[in-house]
Protein backbone atom coordinates (compact mmCIF):
# COMPACT_ATOMS: atom_id res chain seq x y z
CA UNK A 1 0.00 0.00 0.00
CA UNK A 2 1.28 3.36 -0.97
CA UNK A 3 -0.01 6.91 -1.32
CA UNK A 4 0.05 10.10 -3.83
CA UNK A 5 1.31 13.06 -2.25
CA UNK A 6 0.77 16.15 -4.16
CA UNK A 7 2.85 19.31 -3.38
CA UNK A 8 2.79 23.06 -4.13
CA UNK A 9 6.14 24.21 -4.45
CA UNK A 10 7.39 27.96 -4.88
CA UNK A 11 10.28 29.60 -5.64
CA UNK A 12 11.26 27.58 -8.84
CA UNK A 13 12.66 29.49 -11.74
CA UNK A 14 13.92 26.96 -14.25
CA UNK A 15 13.69 23.33 -14.71
CA UNK A 16 17.29 23.43 -12.94
CA UNK A 17 14.82 24.23 -9.75
CA UNK A 18 12.63 21.65 -11.10
CA UNK A 19 15.56 18.79 -10.75
CA UNK A 20 16.57 20.25 -7.84
CA UNK A 21 13.21 19.78 -5.51
CA UNK A 22 12.74 16.25 -7.57
CA UNK A 23 16.57 15.16 -5.96
CA UNK A 24 15.40 16.31 -2.36
CA UNK A 25 12.36 14.61 -2.69
CA UNK A 26 13.67 11.68 -3.97
CA UNK A 27 16.36 11.72 -0.72
CA UNK A 28 13.83 10.72 1.52
CA UNK A 29 13.25 7.40 3.14
CA UNK A 30 10.04 5.95 1.88
CA UNK A 31 9.80 7.63 -1.46
CA UNK A 32 8.86 5.60 -3.91
CA UNK A 33 9.17 8.69 -6.66
CA UNK A 34 8.69 12.02 -6.96
CA UNK A 35 8.31 14.50 -10.11
CA UNK A 36 7.67 18.23 -10.91
CA UNK A 37 5.34 18.92 -13.51
CA UNK A 38 7.09 21.18 -14.95
CA UNK A 39 8.38 24.49 -12.76
CA UNK A 40 6.16 26.93 -13.93
CA UNK A 41 3.24 24.19 -12.46
CA UNK A 42 4.53 24.78 -9.18
CA UNK A 43 3.21 21.46 -8.98
CA UNK A 44 4.77 18.22 -7.50
CA UNK A 45 3.60 14.57 -7.10
CA UNK A 46 5.20 12.04 -4.71
CA UNK A 47 4.46 8.62 -4.45
CA UNK A 48 5.54 7.43 -1.04
CA UNK A 49 4.71 4.58 1.78
CA UNK A 50 2.34 5.64 4.25
CA UNK A 51 3.20 7.76 7.16
CA UNK A 52 5.76 10.06 5.80
CA UNK A 53 4.16 13.50 6.81
CA UNK A 54 3.98 17.22 5.39
CA UNK A 55 7.03 18.38 7.81
CA UNK A 56 8.91 15.86 6.24
CA UNK A 57 8.41 16.13 2.68
CA UNK A 58 8.42 20.62 3.14
CA UNK A 59 11.72 19.92 5.12
CA UNK A 60 13.36 18.33 2.48
CA UNK A 61 12.01 21.25 -0.21
CA UNK A 62 13.20 23.93 2.18
CA UNK A 63 17.00 22.47 2.35
CA UNK A 64 16.96 22.33 -1.44
CA UNK A 65 16.02 26.28 -1.36
CA UNK A 66 12.27 26.40 -2.13
CA UNK A 67 9.17 26.38 -0.01
CA UNK A 68 6.49 23.77 -0.25
CA UNK A 69 3.30 22.35 1.61
CA UNK A 70 1.22 19.81 0.97
CA UNK A 71 -2.26 20.43 -0.77
CA UNK A 72 -3.95 16.75 -1.26
CA UNK A 73 -3.33 13.13 -0.37
CA UNK A 74 -4.81 10.08 -1.98
CA UNK A 75 -4.77 6.71 -1.58
CA UNK A 76 -2.56 4.25 -4.10
CA UNK A 77 -5.89 2.35 -5.26
CA UNK A 78 -7.16 5.82 -6.83
CA UNK A 79 -3.39 7.06 -8.50
CA UNK A 80 -1.38 3.81 -9.01
CA UNK A 81 -0.04 3.45 -12.63
CA UNK A 82 -1.57 1.07 -14.48
CA UNK A 83 0.87 -1.75 -16.02
CA UNK A 84 2.93 -0.37 -19.45
CA UNK A 85 2.80 -1.54 -22.86
CA UNK A 86 6.64 -1.49 -24.05
CA UNK A 87 5.17 -1.23 -27.36
CA UNK A 88 3.02 1.88 -26.60
CA UNK A 89 4.43 5.95 -27.23
CA UNK A 90 1.95 7.80 -24.33
CA UNK A 91 0.07 5.89 -21.59
CA UNK A 92 -2.85 8.30 -22.46
CA UNK A 93 -3.88 10.45 -26.13
CA UNK A 94 -6.03 12.78 -25.83
CA UNK A 95 -7.96 14.01 -29.13
CA UNK A 96 -9.26 17.42 -28.78
CA UNK A 97 -7.98 20.38 -27.48
CA UNK A 98 -11.18 22.16 -25.78
CA UNK A 99 -11.62 22.05 -22.54
CA UNK A 100 -12.34 18.66 -22.01
CA UNK A 101 -9.33 17.81 -23.45
CA UNK A 102 -6.99 19.97 -21.36
CA UNK A 103 -8.72 18.72 -18.41
CA UNK A 104 -8.07 15.29 -18.99
CA UNK A 105 -4.83 15.68 -20.39
CA UNK A 106 -4.10 17.56 -17.00
CA UNK A 107 -5.50 15.13 -14.92
CA UNK A 108 -3.01 12.75 -16.49
CA UNK A 109 -0.09 14.35 -16.05
CA UNK A 110 -1.18 15.27 -12.53
CA UNK A 111 -1.25 11.35 -11.91
CA UNK A 112 2.20 10.89 -13.39
CA UNK A 113 1.49 9.09 -16.22
CA UNK A 114 3.15 9.76 -20.26
CA UNK A 115 0.27 11.99 -22.36
CA UNK A 116 -0.02 13.45 -25.39
CA UNK A 117 -2.48 16.17 -26.76
CA UNK A 118 -3.74 17.01 -30.12
CA UNK A 119 -6.01 19.16 -32.12
CA UNK A 120 -6.24 20.94 -35.24
CA UNK A 121 -7.71 23.83 -34.06
CA UNK A 122 -7.32 26.55 -32.07
CA UNK A 123 -6.47 25.85 -28.44
CA UNK A 124 -9.55 26.07 -26.04
CA UNK A 125 -11.92 24.55 -28.76
CA UNK A 126 -15.55 25.94 -28.64
CA UNK A 127 -16.13 27.63 -25.29
CA UNK A 128 -13.74 30.31 -25.82
CA UNK A 129 -13.17 30.77 -29.03
CA UNK A 130 -16.93 30.53 -30.64
CA UNK A 131 -19.24 29.30 -27.70
CA UNK A 132 -19.48 30.86 -24.06
CA UNK A 133 -17.00 33.36 -23.65
CA UNK A 134 -18.08 35.76 -27.21
CA UNK A 135 -21.36 34.95 -27.06
CA UNK A 136 -21.43 36.33 -23.05
CA UNK A 137 -19.82 39.10 -24.06
CA UNK A 138 -21.74 40.30 -26.90
CA UNK A 139 -25.07 39.74 -25.00
CA UNK A 140 -23.28 41.38 -21.86
CA UNK A 141 -22.72 44.40 -24.35
CA UNK A 142 -26.06 44.19 -25.97
CA UNK A 143 -27.45 44.13 -22.09
CA UNK A 144 -25.68 47.74 -21.42
CA UNK A 145 -26.36 48.88 -24.50
CA UNK A 146 -30.06 48.68 -24.24
CA UNK A 147 -30.30 49.80 -20.72
CA UNK A 148 -28.28 53.38 -21.69
CA UNK A 149 -31.28 53.98 -23.57
CA UNK A 150 -33.93 53.41 -20.90
CA UNK A 151 -34.63 55.81 -18.30
CA UNK A 152 -34.38 53.27 -15.06
CA UNK A 153 -37.96 54.04 -13.52
CA UNK A 154 -39.83 55.90 -16.32
CA UNK A 155 -39.30 52.92 -19.18
CA UNK A 156 -38.07 53.07 -23.14
CA UNK A 157 -36.06 56.03 -23.88
CA UNK A 158 -33.67 57.21 -26.83
CA UNK A 159 -30.14 57.00 -26.98
CA UNK A 160 -28.42 59.68 -29.23
CA UNK A 161 -25.25 57.52 -29.47
CA UNK A 162 -24.88 55.47 -32.68
CA UNK A 163 -23.55 52.28 -31.93
CA UNK A 164 -19.94 51.20 -33.06
CA UNK A 165 -20.61 47.40 -33.91
CA UNK A 166 -16.90 47.21 -35.49
CA UNK A 167 -15.63 48.52 -31.87
CA UNK A 168 -18.10 45.96 -30.00
CA UNK A 169 -17.40 43.05 -32.21
CA UNK A 170 -13.17 43.90 -31.48
CA UNK A 171 -13.27 43.96 -28.28
CA UNK A 172 -15.02 40.44 -28.16
CA UNK A 173 -12.00 39.16 -30.29
CA UNK A 174 -9.93 40.56 -28.10
CA UNK A 175 -11.25 38.98 -25.51
CA UNK A 176 -11.28 35.91 -27.06
CA UNK A 177 -7.69 36.07 -28.14
CA UNK A 178 -6.77 36.83 -24.64
CA UNK A 179 -8.66 34.58 -23.16
CA UNK A 180 -7.11 31.72 -25.41
CA UNK A 181 -3.58 32.58 -24.64
CA UNK A 182 -3.94 32.92 -20.69
CA UNK A 183 -6.04 29.67 -20.23
CA UNK A 184 -5.38 27.38 -22.91
CA UNK A 185 -1.40 28.23 -24.84
CA UNK A 186 0.11 29.43 -21.27
CA UNK A 187 -1.36 26.38 -19.52
CA UNK A 188 -0.10 24.32 -21.58
CA UNK A 189 3.27 25.74 -21.35
CA UNK A 190 3.05 25.09 -18.31
CA UNK A 191 2.76 21.26 -18.32
CA UNK A 192 5.64 20.83 -20.22
CA UNK A 193 5.12 16.87 -19.27
CA UNK A 194 2.04 17.04 -21.98
CA UNK A 195 3.40 15.94 -25.50
CA UNK A 196 1.19 18.34 -27.43
CA UNK A 197 0.91 17.72 -31.68
CA UNK A 198 -1.11 20.28 -33.88
CA UNK A 199 -3.13 18.43 -36.85
CA UNK A 200 -5.99 16.32 -37.34
CA UNK A 201 -6.17 12.48 -35.71
CA UNK A 202 -7.85 9.44 -37.46
CA UNK A 203 -7.83 5.82 -35.33
CA UNK A 204 -6.40 3.15 -37.81
CA UNK A 205 -7.54 -0.02 -38.25
CA UNK A 206 -4.45 -1.49 -36.32
CA UNK A 207 -5.68 0.77 -33.20
CA UNK A 208 -3.15 3.39 -33.50
CA UNK A 209 -3.89 6.97 -34.55
CA UNK A 210 -2.44 9.00 -37.23
CA UNK A 211 -1.65 12.52 -37.19
CA UNK A 212 -0.26 14.22 -39.98
CA UNK A 213 1.98 11.56 -41.37
CA UNK A 214 2.95 10.04 -37.80
CA UNK A 215 1.21 7.29 -36.65
CA UNK A 216 1.17 6.47 -32.79
CA UNK A 217 0.09 4.26 -29.80
CA UNK A 218 -1.05 4.35 -26.62
CA UNK A 219 -2.68 2.43 -23.72
CA UNK A 220 -6.20 4.22 -23.60
CA UNK A 221 -7.43 6.89 -25.90
CA UNK A 222 -9.52 9.56 -24.82
CA UNK A 223 -12.15 11.58 -27.81
CA UNK A 224 -12.98 14.82 -26.82
CA UNK A 225 -13.48 16.69 -30.33
CA UNK A 226 -16.67 18.77 -29.43
CA UNK A 227 -19.27 20.00 -31.68
CA UNK A 228 -20.27 22.43 -34.32
CA UNK A 229 -23.60 23.89 -34.94
CA UNK A 230 -26.32 21.62 -36.68
CA UNK A 231 -27.51 22.77 -40.55
CA UNK A 232 -30.33 21.05 -41.01
CA UNK A 233 -30.75 20.39 -44.39
CA UNK A 234 -33.73 23.00 -45.59
CA UNK A 235 -34.02 22.97 -49.08
CA UNK A 236 -31.92 26.25 -50.43
CA UNK A 237 -30.67 26.92 -46.60
CA UNK A 238 -27.26 26.89 -48.30
CA UNK A 239 -27.85 28.58 -51.73
CA UNK A 240 -29.36 31.54 -49.38
CA UNK A 241 -26.06 31.40 -46.96
CA UNK A 242 -27.76 31.40 -43.54
CA UNK A 243 -25.87 32.47 -40.51
CA UNK A 244 -24.71 29.55 -37.45
CA UNK A 245 -24.18 30.84 -34.16
CA UNK A 246 -20.21 31.74 -34.94
CA UNK A 247 -20.91 33.50 -38.18
CA UNK A 248 -23.42 35.81 -36.67
CA UNK A 249 -20.85 37.16 -33.96
CA UNK A 250 -18.65 38.43 -36.96
CA UNK A 251 -21.11 39.96 -39.59
CA UNK A 252 -18.90 43.14 -40.79
CA UNK A 253 -22.12 45.11 -40.14
CA UNK A 254 -25.62 44.57 -38.13
CA UNK A 255 -28.41 43.78 -40.57
CA UNK A 256 -31.66 45.62 -40.61
CA UNK A 257 -33.57 42.48 -39.92
CA UNK A 258 -33.02 38.72 -38.71
CA UNK A 259 -34.97 35.71 -38.65
CA UNK A 260 -33.80 33.27 -35.95
CA UNK A 261 -34.41 29.33 -36.69
CA UNK A 262 -34.68 27.92 -33.58
CA UNK A 263 -36.36 28.36 -29.68
CA UNK A 264 -33.70 26.82 -27.03
CA UNK A 265 -30.87 28.80 -25.44
CA UNK A 266 -28.35 29.67 -28.09
CA UNK A 267 -30.94 30.92 -30.53
CA UNK A 268 -32.92 32.55 -27.54
CA UNK A 269 -29.12 33.91 -26.33
CA UNK A 270 -28.00 35.80 -29.51
CA UNK A 271 -32.24 36.79 -31.08
CA UNK A 272 -32.15 38.99 -27.93
CA UNK A 273 -28.58 40.80 -27.96
CA UNK A 274 -29.26 40.95 -31.59
CA UNK A 275 -32.98 42.92 -30.76
CA UNK A 276 -31.02 45.04 -28.08
CA UNK A 277 -28.39 45.93 -30.96
CA UNK A 278 -31.24 47.59 -32.80
CA UNK A 279 -32.36 44.59 -35.42
CA UNK A 280 -35.45 43.29 -35.76
CA UNK A 281 -35.79 39.95 -34.41
CA UNK A 282 -37.66 37.08 -35.56
CA UNK A 283 -37.61 33.75 -33.90
CA UNK A 284 -39.49 30.93 -35.48
CA UNK A 285 -40.06 28.07 -32.96
CA UNK A 286 -40.81 24.33 -34.43
CA UNK A 287 -42.79 23.19 -31.41
CA UNK A 288 -45.69 25.08 -29.40
CA UNK A 289 -43.50 26.56 -27.40
CA UNK A 290 -39.65 28.23 -27.06
CA UNK A 291 -37.66 25.81 -24.46
CA UNK A 292 -40.10 23.22 -24.34
CA UNK A 293 -38.12 21.20 -22.10
CA UNK A 294 -38.49 23.31 -18.91
CA UNK A 295 -41.67 23.63 -17.03
CA UNK A 296 -44.66 25.53 -18.80
CA UNK A 297 -44.37 28.77 -16.40
CA UNK A 298 -40.71 29.23 -17.18
CA UNK A 299 -41.46 29.28 -20.88
CA UNK A 300 -44.52 31.50 -20.42
CA UNK A 301 -42.30 34.00 -18.54
CA UNK A 302 -39.48 33.98 -20.92
CA UNK A 303 -41.80 34.80 -23.84
CA UNK A 304 -43.54 37.37 -22.47
CA UNK A 305 -40.40 39.02 -21.12
CA UNK A 306 -38.91 38.66 -24.78
CA UNK A 307 -42.51 39.74 -26.47
CA UNK A 308 -42.07 43.10 -24.25
CA UNK A 309 -39.24 43.64 -26.04
CA UNK A 310 -40.49 43.57 -29.42
CA UNK A 311 -38.96 40.10 -30.63
CA UNK A 312 -41.81 38.60 -32.49
CA UNK A 313 -42.06 34.46 -31.57
CA UNK A 314 -44.14 32.13 -33.51
CA UNK A 315 -44.36 28.65 -32.61
CA UNK A 316 -45.71 25.49 -34.16
CA UNK A 317 -43.48 26.68 -37.30
CA UNK A 318 -42.59 23.65 -40.03
CA UNK A 319 -39.98 24.97 -41.99
CA UNK A 320 -40.38 23.99 -45.80
CA UNK A 321 -37.74 26.27 -48.04
CA UNK A 322 -35.52 29.13 -47.72
CA UNK A 323 -35.15 31.60 -50.41
CA UNK A 324 -32.94 34.66 -51.53
CA UNK A 325 -34.15 37.53 -53.62
CA UNK A 326 -30.43 39.75 -53.47
CA UNK A 327 -30.24 41.60 -49.85
CA UNK A 328 -33.84 39.89 -48.52
CA UNK A 329 -34.42 36.21 -47.48
CA UNK A 330 -37.65 34.30 -46.87
CA UNK A 331 -38.68 31.38 -45.26
CA UNK A 332 -41.27 29.92 -46.12
CA UNK A 333 -43.08 27.55 -43.55
CA UNK A 334 -46.35 26.26 -42.10
CA UNK A 335 -47.65 27.50 -39.28
CA UNK A 336 -50.77 25.89 -37.64
CA UNK A 337 -51.43 24.34 -41.04
CA UNK A 338 -51.03 27.70 -43.07
CA UNK A 339 -48.75 28.88 -45.25
CA UNK A 340 -46.60 31.89 -44.21
CA UNK A 341 -43.74 33.88 -45.99
CA UNK A 342 -41.28 35.57 -43.21
CA UNK A 343 -38.90 37.96 -45.03
CA UNK A 344 -35.63 39.37 -43.18
CA UNK A 345 -32.39 40.76 -44.00
CA UNK A 346 -30.51 37.83 -42.54
CA UNK A 347 -31.30 34.41 -41.28
CA UNK A 348 -29.91 32.42 -38.31
CA UNK A 349 -30.24 28.81 -38.18
CA UNK A 350 -29.61 28.05 -33.92
CA UNK A 351 -31.60 24.21 -34.09
CA UNK A 352 -28.51 22.58 -32.23
CA UNK A 353 -24.87 21.09 -32.32
CA UNK A 354 -23.42 17.98 -34.18
CA UNK A 355 -20.70 16.00 -32.94
CA UNK A 356 -18.02 16.09 -34.27
CA UNK A 357 -17.04 12.62 -35.10
CA UNK A 358 -16.55 12.40 -38.52
CA UNK A 359 -12.95 11.58 -40.43
CA UNK A 360 -11.76 9.91 -36.98
CA UNK A 361 -12.21 6.36 -38.00
CA UNK A 362 -13.81 5.83 -35.08
CA UNK A 363 -15.64 2.98 -36.71
CA UNK A 364 -12.64 1.27 -37.64
CA UNK A 365 -12.17 0.66 -33.92
CA UNK A 366 -15.80 -0.31 -33.06
CA UNK A 367 -16.73 2.89 -30.95
CA UNK A 368 -20.55 2.90 -31.27
CA UNK A 369 -21.98 6.15 -32.40
CA UNK A 370 -26.13 7.10 -31.28
CA UNK A 371 -28.01 8.42 -34.39
CA UNK A 372 -27.06 12.23 -33.79
CA UNK A 373 -23.33 10.69 -34.47
CA UNK A 374 -22.47 11.68 -30.80
CA UNK A 375 -19.92 8.74 -28.89
CA UNK A 376 -22.13 6.38 -26.26
CA UNK A 377 -20.61 6.20 -23.16
CA UNK A 378 -21.40 5.01 -19.54
CA UNK A 379 -21.25 7.05 -16.45
CA UNK A 380 -17.36 6.15 -16.56
CA UNK A 381 -17.02 8.03 -19.73
CA UNK A 382 -15.89 4.28 -21.47
CA UNK A 383 -17.03 3.76 -25.18
CA UNK A 384 -18.05 0.06 -26.31
CA UNK A 385 -14.14 -0.23 -27.16
CA UNK A 386 -12.33 -0.58 -23.57
CA UNK A 387 -9.40 1.32 -25.13
CA UNK A 388 -11.08 4.27 -25.73
CA UNK A 389 -12.95 6.72 -23.42
CA UNK A 390 -14.79 10.00 -24.16
CA UNK A 391 -16.11 13.55 -22.93
CA UNK A 392 -17.42 16.37 -23.92
CA UNK A 393 -19.99 17.45 -26.16
CA UNK A 394 -18.69 14.85 -28.74
CA UNK A 395 -20.57 12.38 -26.50
CA UNK A 396 -24.33 11.44 -25.48
CA UNK A 397 -24.08 13.70 -21.99
CA UNK A 398 -25.25 17.18 -22.04
CA UNK A 399 -23.36 19.70 -23.82
CA UNK A 400 -22.37 22.14 -20.89
CA UNK A 401 -18.54 22.90 -20.73
CA UNK A 402 -18.74 22.32 -17.13
CA UNK A 403 -19.85 18.80 -17.90
CA UNK A 404 -17.36 18.51 -20.39
CA UNK A 405 -14.52 19.08 -17.80
CA UNK A 406 -15.59 17.52 -15.07
CA UNK A 407 -16.41 14.03 -16.97
CA UNK A 408 -12.59 14.29 -19.14
CA UNK A 409 -11.38 14.26 -15.60
CA UNK A 410 -12.80 11.57 -14.35
CA UNK A 411 -12.39 9.75 -17.67
CA UNK A 412 -9.26 10.48 -17.27
CA UNK A 413 -8.63 8.81 -14.01
CA UNK A 414 -10.35 5.45 -15.00
CA UNK A 415 -8.87 5.03 -18.10
CA UNK A 416 -5.18 5.38 -16.66
CA UNK A 417 -5.52 3.87 -13.36
CA UNK A 418 -8.45 1.39 -13.36
CA UNK A 419 -10.33 3.21 -11.25
CA UNK A 420 -14.29 3.17 -11.34
CA UNK A 421 -15.72 6.65 -10.54
CA UNK A 422 -18.96 7.89 -12.26
CA UNK A 423 -19.88 11.47 -13.67
CA UNK A 424 -22.50 12.59 -11.42
CA UNK A 425 -25.16 14.23 -13.30
CA UNK A 426 -28.24 14.25 -10.44
CA UNK A 427 -27.73 17.82 -9.53
CA UNK A 428 -26.30 19.74 -12.56
CA UNK A 429 -27.23 23.29 -13.19
CA UNK A 430 -28.24 24.82 -16.40
CA UNK A 431 -28.34 28.37 -17.10
CA UNK A 432 -29.83 30.21 -20.49
CA UNK A 433 -28.40 33.73 -20.69
CA UNK A 434 -31.06 35.78 -21.75
CA UNK A 435 -32.32 38.53 -19.77
CA UNK A 436 -34.20 37.60 -17.93
CA UNK A 437 -32.13 34.66 -17.18
CA UNK A 438 -33.35 30.75 -16.81
CA UNK A 439 -31.95 29.14 -14.41
CA UNK A 440 -32.39 25.27 -13.70
CA UNK A 441 -31.58 22.00 -11.53
CA UNK A 442 -33.32 18.66 -11.32
CA UNK A 443 -36.70 17.27 -12.11
CA UNK A 444 -39.35 19.34 -13.67
CA UNK A 445 -42.53 18.87 -12.72
CA UNK A 446 -43.52 16.75 -15.47
CA UNK A 447 -40.51 15.05 -15.58
CA UNK A 448 -41.02 14.13 -11.87
CA UNK A 449 -44.40 12.89 -12.11
CA UNK A 450 -43.25 10.83 -15.07
CA UNK A 451 -40.44 9.15 -12.70
CA UNK A 452 -43.08 8.03 -10.72
CA UNK A 453 -42.77 10.34 -8.05
CA UNK A 454 -45.49 12.89 -5.89
CA UNK A 455 -44.26 15.83 -5.71
CA UNK A 456 -46.07 19.27 -4.12
CA UNK A 457 -44.54 22.55 -6.21
CA UNK A 458 -44.35 26.09 -5.37
CA UNK A 459 -44.49 28.70 -7.82
CA UNK A 460 -43.39 32.45 -6.29
CA UNK A 461 -43.60 35.50 -8.57
CA UNK A 462 -40.46 38.02 -8.37
CA UNK A 463 -42.93 40.60 -7.04
CA UNK A 464 -42.83 39.02 -3.78
CA UNK A 465 -39.17 38.93 -3.69
CA UNK A 466 -37.15 42.42 -2.39
CA UNK A 467 -34.48 42.37 -4.41
CA UNK A 468 -36.65 42.98 -7.79
CA UNK A 469 -38.50 45.13 -6.11
CA UNK A 470 -35.56 47.58 -5.14
CA UNK A 471 -34.11 46.62 -9.21
CA UNK A 472 -37.53 47.96 -10.57
CA UNK A 473 -37.01 44.46 -12.60
CA UNK A 474 -40.21 41.92 -10.82
CA UNK A 475 -39.99 39.86 -14.70
CA UNK A 476 -39.74 36.04 -13.84
CA UNK A 477 -40.52 33.47 -11.07
CA UNK A 478 -39.11 30.81 -8.80
CA UNK A 479 -40.57 27.62 -8.70
CA UNK A 480 -39.43 24.21 -6.69
CA UNK A 481 -40.53 20.45 -6.92
CA UNK A 482 -40.83 18.76 -4.14
CA UNK A 483 -41.19 15.02 -3.02
CA UNK A 484 -44.59 14.91 -1.14
CA UNK A 485 -43.52 12.29 1.30
CA UNK A 486 -40.31 13.29 2.44
CA UNK A 487 -40.47 17.52 1.57
CA UNK A 488 -36.89 16.51 -0.65
CA UNK A 489 -36.15 19.43 -3.08
CA UNK A 490 -36.11 17.30 -6.36
CA UNK A 491 -36.14 20.28 -9.12
CA UNK A 492 -35.89 24.19 -8.51
CA UNK A 493 -36.18 26.37 -11.79
CA UNK A 494 -36.04 30.26 -11.84
CA UNK A 495 -36.62 33.26 -14.27
CA UNK A 496 -35.23 35.95 -12.86
CA UNK A 497 -32.38 38.91 -13.82
CA UNK A 498 -29.60 37.22 -12.19
CA UNK A 499 -31.32 33.58 -12.33
CA UNK A 500 -27.55 32.00 -13.02
CA UNK A 501 -26.20 33.49 -9.48
CA UNK A 502 -29.05 31.48 -7.50
CA UNK A 503 -28.94 28.65 -8.64
CA UNK A 504 -26.34 26.99 -6.98
CA UNK A 505 -27.85 27.21 -3.71
CA UNK A 506 -30.13 25.37 -5.13
CA UNK A 507 -27.90 22.87 -6.64
CA UNK A 508 -26.59 22.44 -3.30
CA UNK A 509 -29.82 21.48 -2.45
CA UNK A 510 -30.81 18.99 -4.60
CA UNK A 511 -27.25 17.08 -4.32
CA UNK A 512 -27.32 16.56 -0.62
CA UNK A 513 -31.24 16.40 -0.55
CA UNK A 514 -32.43 19.07 1.68
CA UNK A 515 -35.76 19.51 2.13
CA UNK A 516 -38.48 22.51 1.77
CA UNK A 517 -37.78 22.87 5.69
CA UNK A 518 -34.39 23.19 5.16
CA UNK A 519 -34.69 26.22 2.85
CA UNK A 520 -37.45 27.44 4.90
CA UNK A 521 -35.74 27.42 8.00
CA UNK A 522 -32.44 28.59 6.90
CA UNK A 523 -31.05 32.28 7.58
CA UNK A 524 -30.64 33.86 3.85
CA UNK A 525 -29.15 37.69 3.87
CA UNK A 526 -32.29 39.88 2.86
CA UNK A 527 -32.20 42.18 -0.14
CA UNK A 528 -30.53 39.21 -2.51
CA UNK A 529 -32.23 37.51 -5.06
CA UNK A 530 -31.46 34.19 -3.37
CA UNK A 531 -33.85 35.28 -1.05
CA UNK A 532 -36.13 33.77 -3.06
CA UNK A 533 -35.60 30.36 -2.91
CA UNK A 534 -36.44 30.93 0.86
CA UNK A 535 -39.53 32.27 0.13
CA UNK A 536 -40.27 29.95 -2.82
CA UNK A 537 -40.05 27.26 0.24
CA UNK A 538 -42.50 28.88 2.43
CA UNK A 539 -44.67 29.92 -0.53
CA UNK A 540 -45.50 25.73 0.08
CA UNK A 541 -47.33 26.45 3.26
CA UNK A 542 -47.76 30.10 3.69
CA UNK A 543 -49.38 33.13 1.89
CA UNK A 544 -45.85 35.30 1.55
CA UNK A 545 -48.07 38.19 0.53
CA UNK A 546 -48.88 37.94 4.31
CA UNK A 547 -45.38 38.11 5.61
CA UNK A 548 -43.41 41.81 6.20
CA UNK A 549 -40.81 42.13 4.18
CA UNK A 550 -37.70 40.46 6.04
CA UNK A 551 -40.31 37.58 8.07
CA UNK A 552 -38.15 34.49 8.77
Amino acid sequence: MSERIELEVRGMTCDGCARHVTAALHEIPGVIHAEVLGWESHHAVVDAEPGIGATRLQAAVAAAGYEARVTARHASSTVARAPADSAADFDLLVIGAGSAGFAAAIKGVDLGFRVALTGDGPLGGTCVNVGCVPSKTLIRAAHVWYRAGRHPFKGVGTSQVALDWNAVRDEKNALVDSMRQEKYADVLAAYPAITFFSGRARFQRDGTVRIGDRAFRAEKYLVATGAVPRMVPIPGAAEAGVLTSTTVMDLPALPESLIVLGGRAVALELGQAMARFGVRVTILQRSSSIIPEHDPEVGRALTEALVNEGIEIVTDVHTERIDRDDDQRFVRASVNGQEKVFRAEQILMALGREPQTAGLGLEDVGVELDERGAVLVDAGLRTSNPHVYAAGDVTNNPEFVYVAAAGAAVAAENALTGADRRLDLSAMPGVIFTDPQVATVGLTEAAAVQAGLDVRTSTLPLTHVARALAARDTRGLIKLVADRATGRIVGAHAVAAEAGELIQTAVLAVKHGLTINDLAGTLFPYLTMVEGLKLAAQTFDKDVSKLSCCAA
